[in-house]
């Protein structure tokens, strides 16, 4: 989902903001958290995750094109981790039930 269709749907689902206020808010929201990681701090959202920035050292890397061994300079990455409460959200429909992933459970229950 890009940018813009976020701000379409949520203008769809509630029709009493106007789609400028949406895109003002997305913006606000979004450049706050780059000046934060801009500053290496790090941002956290409750049940949503983490954005943070990590350090990556100097490194030997490779030219695809030619082969030869460069150095890669050290540099800051931006890092996302998933909140507990999403990465759930996000498995619940992968999840097994547990009489299925451990047939000894559903003895277990019979016998008792």
């Amino acid at each position: 989902m890009t940018r813009s269709e976020l701000i379409q749907q949520l203008a769809s689902r509630h029709p009493e903001l106007t789609q400028k206020d949406i895109e003002m808010a997305a913006r606000l929201i979004l450049d706050k958290i780059a000046s934060v990681l801009e500053q290496k701090g790090r941002v956290e959202i409750r049940g949503f995750g983490a954005f943070a920035v990590f350090h990556r050292r100097p490194r030997k890397g490779r030219n695809p094109n030619t082969g030869m061994i460069i150095e890669l300079p050290a540099k800051d990455v931006p890092h996302f981790r998933a909140g507990k409460d999403l990465r759930e959200r996000v498995n619940r429909s992968h999840a097994v039930p547990r009489s299925v992933a451990c047939p000894e459970a559903r003895l277990e229950a019979m016998e008792a």
